[in-house]
């Protein structure tokens, strides 16, 4: 009776480790998987495409709150990137495991070559300071580029570009640029891409927070305008129409961001939009700004940037912009626009 007794605690014993290990195995290979398949989709962790039909009211969303206080999300829920709302190292953390390049285009023709200097200088200081950075150079005068001494895995291409003798219409071909661009070299040599304007500086940081899909940046003479008072293109034979009853913000054209892919199809969507334009010798209110803002309006960014990425040097600081990171400097635009 005891033998037996033995042998039956014996085999369930046996059993129920064999259990245990069992379950602990597929438990550890389930989770094995699972991470595989999230580093396999790092591009799809954030939220799909968010598209809004045409027509639909609802009230525009704020940016400041009537206590004061900054608002953090979109009426989509998309972050927007204010001091305090992210842990730097943490974040940075998290983005550098992923081994990422972000290109970073500016066009600098004419006379605005002048601010190359302070824009590199200054990006090498507090611009993805860790990360692997190509900046691409847009010029009609590559001679006129400065030599910067950049960190370690960051380089500069210089690609020359044609003079043009009305400042709209190098904004104009932005969008063009830009997609081309990516067709041809960036699809293969980058991750994420930002183009910002070269009349500009940087005074603080500007790191992996900024990520995203799709990102666009508040404009800081709008973010607390009634949207019927947005500069957006009123007339209804422009592409880049939006009625006064629309609108979440406006957004500037000195930065657009986001996953290659997503970046490409916002300059193709945009280039094509300004071609029937042209075709129409339609010139929209802001050229390339008014057809992003357009877009941004029925597909919404995935995160938007709070002014405090896009400042202008000669507007006072604010309560709610604790920290300038992005600005545009003042000049003369007569001195260096080549035309009124």
């Amino acid at each position: 009776m005891k033998v037996n007794l033995y042998l039956f605690l014996a085999l369930t014993g046996f059993s129920l480790t064999g259990l245990i290990f069992l379950g602990y195995t597929s438990t550890s290979v389930g989770y094995k998987d699972k991470r595989f398949c999230l580093n396999l989709t790092k591009e799809h962790q954030e939220n799909s495409k968010l598209q809004l039909p045409q027509g639909i009211s609802y009230k525009q969303p704020s940016v400041v709150g009537p206590d004061g206080k900054v608002i953090a999300t979109t009426p989509w829920l998309s972050p927007i990137v204010w001091e305090g709302t992210f842990d730097p190292f943490l974040i940075d953390t998290i983005y550098k495991q992923q081994n990422i390049t972000i290109a970073t285009t500016v066009f600098a023709l004419g006379k605005y070559t002048q601010f190359l200097k302070d824009f590199l200088e200054s990006a090498e200081q507090n611009y993805f300071i860790g990360f692997r950075v190509h900046y691409y150079v847009f010029t009609d005068q590559p001679e006129q580029v400065p030599e910067v001494k950049l960190g370690e895995e960051r380089q500069l291409t210089v690609l020359k570009v044609p003079s043009s003798n009305r400042w709209q219409e190098i904004t104009l071909r932005r969008m063009e640029k830009l997609e081309k661009l990516i067709e041809s070299r960036l699809v293969s040599e980058a991750d994420y891409i930002f183009s910002l304007d070269v009349d500009t500086k940087f005074y603080g940081r500007w790191g992996s927070e900024s990520l995203g899909r799709l990102v666009g940046v508040i404009h800081p003479g709008y973010y607390q305008t009634p949207r019927e008072q947005f500069p957006y293109e009123r007339r209804p034979e422009s592409q880049a129409f939006i009625p006064h009853a629309e609108g979440d913000y406006y957004y500037g054209g000195a930065v657009i961001g986001g996953l290659v892919k997503d970046v490409h199809e916002a300059a193709k969507t945009c280039r094509e939009q300004l071609d029937i334009d042209a075709a129409k010798s339609i010139e929209a209110a802001w050229q390339e700004e008014s057809h992003l803002n357009k877009y941004f309006l029925y597909n919404k960014p995935s995160k938007v940037l709070s002014p405090e990425y896009l400042w202008q040097d000669f507007k006072p600081h604010t309560n709610e912009v604790k920290i300038i990171r992005f600005s545009q400097v003042i000049k003369n635009y007569a001195a260096v626009r080549p035309n009124p």
